[in-house]
């Protein structure tokens, strides 16, 4: 664990304190107890912020018992972070991972915080991977969670990608912490949890213990083969520009299908089109006003986007006048 912390703080740009993610279970628990000991060590701040969701009884009370126990690891500074989830688009999961990550964004700016760490494991990213598998998804869902990225200019940072749950938990029990366990974490009426207690064990036994390692690389794998493409397709998106406006037809046709999709999908976000409601289909038919055309009428982005061909470019409006 504190191999894993201090691999990737040792040379994190900015002079800021790393704020640590704590819900109090084993994995961010864990994540903490090693940032405590290894931050210092490298001569860097470490506080910790803890997101009460007040989804269930009791949940002030654990996020105040998270941050008392911070305070007597050393981290400074110590927040509690109140989020409301009632009201936000999307299922239960996914409207609370909005509200926790608003949180942590606006708490990392306000400490001028060089990262926040986030207690996602190995085991973590292999469910991950499954369930992208389950949805259908693209390249970039299998990629799975990046060791790092931004958030509006917040870096989020996963040290433990390449660490077993079972590990996170053994160092609990190690240093004596006694871990929060999310009834959440086991509740069927969520996908992960299912992926979590049937489907990922269904396939150890399948196919050996190894299996959650081999989904984890796969996504590693998978996940630079990705940034190689999304390389190219920036390069091609300039470069397909049309004089007039829009994007050159015969310059799609000519890129290769994976290059093509991507800068059909980056172009449509550039027109506005929310990326949380862009899917596969509203690219493919993008796509076929390139390939398959027939004189069909315009393909429709979400955001109320008509994209038509006309006079051999996309451009984006309704029929011409």
């Amino acid at each position: 664990m504190r191999l894993a912390v201090r691999r990737l703080l040792t040379g994190l740009p900015g002079a800021g304190p790393v704020l640590v993610a704590c819900s109090g279970g084993p994995d961010s628990l864990a994540l903490a107890a090693a940032t405590a000991f290894v931050a210092p060590r490298l001569g860097r701040p470490a506080g910790l912020v803890t997101v009460d969701h007040d989804l269930q009884p009791g949940s002030a009370e654990r996020a105040e018992a998270v941050a008392g126990w911070a305070r007597t690891a050393g981290f400074d500074p110590v927040e509690v972070l109140p989020v409301r989830v009632a009201g936000r688009p999307g299922g239960p999961e996914a409207a609370a991972r909005t509200a926790r990550y608003e949180a942590l964004v606006v708490a990392a700016k306000r400490h001028h915080a060089a990262g926040v760490l986030l207690g996602h494991t190995r085991d973590d990213q292999a469910e991950t991977v499954l369930l992208a598998l389950a949805r259908g998804a693209g390249p970039r869902g299998l990629s799975g969670m990046p060791e790092r990225r931004e958030l509006d200019g917040v870096p989020l940072l996963r040290p433990l990608l390449d660490v077993a749950r079972s590990d996170t938990g053994a160092a609990c029990a190690a240093l004596g912490l006694t871990a929060w366990a999310d009834p959440h974490n086991t509740d069927p009426a969520y996908a992960r949890a299912r992926v979590r207690a049937e489907a990922l064990p269904a396939l150890v036994d399948a196919l050996g213990p190894g299996v959650v390692a081999n989904l984890a690389r796969t996504a590693r794998l998978i996940a630079a083969d990705a940034a190689a493409l999304d390389t190219l397709a920036a390069a091609a998106l300039d470069d397909v520009r049309a004089a007039g406006g829009g994007l050159s037809v015969d310059g799609l046709a000519a890129l290769p299908d994976a290059v093509r999709g991507r800068v059909l999908h980056a172009w449509a976000r550039e027109l506005g089109a929310p990326p949380a409601d862009l899917s596969h289909r509203h690219v493919a038919a993008l796509d076929a006003l390139v390939t398959d055309w027939r004189g069909q009428g315009p393909a429709h982005l979400p955001g109320n986007l008509p994209v038509r061909r006309h006079a051999g470019r996309l451009v984006q409006g309704g029929a011409p006048a």
